[in-house]
């Protein structure tokens, strides 16, 4: 009878265990995750019609498609080139954890001391989709 009762606790510990490890995996369940939301402007709005505002949905357009196929393992530049390939001109990369509905985790990972993500090495933060988009139409000039 005792040996049931600890081999029913083991099993309870052990799947405790696993579900807060996958938990900390897709966000640090048991710390708070900073999430950087949206904006509420879309920052092609302020161009006026013509060549510069259609440029900037065309941006918009692709910025989109890049964050919807970012997965699990992906490199991006978060400082100096989103969406572009995290060479020699990135100041700060990140690697992504996890996704979920309209938002990526992003891990920083070599930051330059000139990047303000500097003291944020091995840090994660839930970016929404939006705000994601904007950082990507912020490095390529709109």
């Amino acid at each position: 009878m005792k040996t049931k009762s600890v081999v029913l606790a083991t099993v309870a510990v052990s799947m405790l265990a696993g579900c807060s490890h996958s938990e900390r995996e897709r966000g640090r369940l048991w710390d708070e995750v900073p999430v950087y939301k949206a904006p509420t402007a879309d920052r092609c709005a302020k161009y006026p019609q013509g060549k510069k505002l259609a440029d900037c949905a065309e941006a918009r357009y692709l910025a989109e498609i890049y964050v919807r196929k970012l997965s699990s393992g992906d490199e991006v530049c978060l400082d100096g080139g989103f969406g572009d390939v995290a060479g020699a001109a990135c100041k700060a990369r990140a690697a992504v954890s996890d996704s979920g509905k309209n938002r990526t985790l992003l891990d920083v990972r070599e930051p330059h001391p000139d990047s303000k993500w500097f003291n944020m090495e091995r840090h994660e933060f839930w970016f929404e989709e939006g705000a994601l988009v904007d950082l990507y139409l912020a490095d390529h000039g709109y």
